[in-house]
């Protein structure tokens, strides 16, 4: 048996950390026929998806931050101003942000995750279906990971 010493660091440290996700990406390509015939096609790479809402003013009234990836749009962030809430703005951004997912990235699927007090409601009325639910993330709250597909 051989016996090894590792030195352990906790530094945040960049160059390792792309060089950790190269790695990664490899052995995951290495392991995944699906992954490897996903390299070198436009799928390949995240692509950043964005939709905003501006007043009369031009001020920001709301906004859906996301990208779109190997078929899937992710929502990472969707917000809108108080005094628009209920008008169905919210709606309206996701909508937009669907269809540019769909018609123009060839997007089947759509995911975001949420908490308790924000908008799972929201997102079901919306057609997304809960997937995945974990209590006390952080604590006291609980995260909702949904999906909806895509039709056409």
């Amino acid at each position: 048996m051989v016996s090894r010493m590792f030195r352990f660091e906790t530094a945040v440290d960049k160059a390792r950390r792309d060089l950790l996700r190269t790695r990664l990406r490899e052995t995951n390509t290495k392991a995944s026929p699906l992954l490897r015939a996903l390299r070198g096609t436009g799928d390949e790479r995240e692509a950043p998806l964005h939709v905003w809402a501006l007043d009369g003013a031009g001020d920001l009234a709301g906004g859906l931050v996301g990208h779109t990836w190997a078929t899937w749009l992710h929502v990472t962030y969707l917000w809108v101003a108080e005094h628009h809430r209920g008008a169905g703005l919210g709606s309206r951004l996701l909508a937009k942000a669907e269809h540019l997912a769909r018609e123009e990235r060839s997007c089947r699927t759509a995911r975001l995750e949420t908490w308790d007090f924000q908008a799972p409601d929201f997102y079901t009325k919306q057609g997304y279906e809960v997937v995945c639910v974990i209590p006390d993330y952080p604590p006291g709250i609980t995260e909702y990971t949904l999906t909806k597909r895509l039709l056409r």
